[in-house]
Order: C-alpha cells, then structure tokens, then sequence
C-alpha cells in the first residue's frame, strides 16, 4: 500500500506539474487548470453529498451540482473576461460569485419548496446542500480566482504550503508525535505534527516567495520576511483545519474516506480538504498585500 500510495502521488504531482507549466504558456489563463478544477469540483461535489446521505440528509443533488458550477465559472470567468465583469453597470469582477451564491440558494430552497410534501428533512437538506455548495463550490471557486487574479504563484503559493504542512505534521507526527491533538476526530494527528505543519509550511513560504518566485515571474522583488512568514503561519494553521473539518464530517457519516476511487488516498475531499479551508486564508494574504 505504502509503494502504491507513493506512486500515485509522485504520478498526481507530475502530472500537475505539467498541466500548470501548460497553463503557465497558455494564452487564457486557467485554460488548461480549469477544466481540471471543475472535474475535481464535480467529484468532491458527489462525495460530500454522498456524506450527507449517511446521516440522512437528502438534498436535491441537481441543485447543488448546478450551483457549483456557477460558482466555479463566476469566478474565473468575469477575471478573464472584462467585458463579462462589467456587463452589469457598477459590477465587479467579485460581484458575480456572490450573485452566483445568492442565486443558487434561491434555487435551492425552491427545488425544496417544490418537492415538499410533509414535514420532516426540509430544513435539513437545505442546510446540507448549502453546507456543499459553500464548502466545495464556494472554495473551489477562490482557487480558481488566486489563479486568474495572481497567476500561477497565488495558486502554487496556496498548494505548496499546504502540501508541505501536511508532509511535515505526517512525518513529525510519526516521529515524534506523543500527545493527541484531537483523538476524537483523527486519533493520528499529535500535538507535535502540529508543530510539524507549521514549521514545514513556514519553511515551503520562504522557499517559494524568496527562491522560486522572482526568478518565475522574471523580477528582484521578493516579499517581506514577515510576509512569507505569516502567509506560512496562517495557511498552513487554516490547511490542518481543513484536514480537521473533513474528519469531522466523515466521522459523523462513519467513514473512513470520502470515497473509495483512489485506494490509499481515498476520495477528492481526501486529497484537497486542507487546500479548500485554507483558499480563503490565502486569498486574503494576497489581496491584503501581504505577498507578491
């Protein structure tokens, strides 16, 4: 299992690697990373409905799927795009996502309203398809966005903290680790994969913004020291909760893994939860100045 999961991982991250440096010379940005997204969007879409299913939530799947696709193509779209930005006089290219959001919680709660027949589930299912909209159509959404806003860098910045995190809380963890950070949920992670994470994901920030950055986007400037280090600090504490916050809900359902596609990975939630809590931490850093 271990020789199986190390191959699949080293195939996952090449084959990343390649799309991204596609993209990278691709004349629209995101041409060759956002259909990649959406598919991924689909497939966490149908798990985690999957997951409310085991605790007998019932949502109408059709809505949930539409809305994510909304929100998936309102934030790239009207950055790529500027005439689809301001086809609304005073609309932004950020108007959009929260119109798309605003949108597919009217067609929810009538797709309920429609198919309601007695009491019993309705707020339930619309608490769940809400949850999964926002949860993976929401965030999959600012990953699209730290692409086309920042270029490769917003997106490779967020993916390699996290990922560098997550290798350092599994290998201090294995270790070192002693004391139980949250035995309830994941009986795994210790205190000291905490630390892990976090040291790994501070040290993946200097290597990114001060190496590999300037030299990537052909310019001296490098970001602050205390840039990089917070963005480090804050992603890769934001990544851990993801990872933390998909325990939560497979937990609830009485899984083991979000989906069984991928043996030794699990499911799509499996491989980005920490990256999707964390999309909104790294959006903010970006947009606030803290990196560049």
């Amino acid at each position: 299992m271990l020789r199986w999961r190390i191959l699949m991982g080293v195939t996952i991250v090449a084959g990343l690697v390649g799309l991204c440096w596609l993209d990278y010379h691709a004349p629209l940005p995101g041409l060759w990373l956002f259909p990649l997204g959406l598919i991924c969007m689909l497939m966490a879409t149908d798990e985690i409905l999957d997951l409310g299913r085991q605790v007998g939530g019932n949502p109408l799947p059709w809505t949930v799927y539409v809305g994510n696709v909304l929100l998936m193509i309102s934030s790239w779209v009207p950055v790529v795009w500027e005439r689809a930005a301001e086809a609304v006089p005073g609309a932004t290219a950020g108007t959009w996502p929260m119109l798309a959001l605003a949108l597919t919680v009217l067609l929810v709660f009538g797709g309920e309203m429609y198919r309601f027949q007695k009491p019993g589930g309705a707020a339930l299912n619309v608490a769940m398809a809400v949850l999964a909209i926002v949860y993976v159509g929401l965030m999959f959404g600012l990953l699209a966005q730290l692409r086309v806003r920042w270029g490769l860098p917003g997106l490779i910045s967020l993916i390699v903290v996290v990922k560098a995190g997550d290798i350092g809380a599994y290998t201090v963890g294995r270790l070192v680790g002693r004391h139980k950070m949250a035995p309830r949920l994941s009986p795994g992670k210790t205190t000291e994969g905490a630390i892990g994470a976090l040291t790994f994901g501070v040290l993946a920030a200097w290597i990114t913004f001060v190496w590999v950055m300037p030299p990537m986007e052909g310019t001296a400037q490098q970001t602050a020291w205390w840039g990089w280090l917070l963005f480090g600090l804050l992603v890769a504490t934001a990544g851990m909760v993801g990872d933390l916050a998909e325990s939560l809900m497979k937990r609830e359902a009485g899984r083991k893994d979000s989906s069984t596609w991928l043996p030794g990975f699990g499911g799509v939630l499996d491989i980005v939860d920490s990256i999707l809590l964390a999309a909104p931490v790294a959006w903010f850093c970006w947009a606030l100045g803290l990196v560049a």
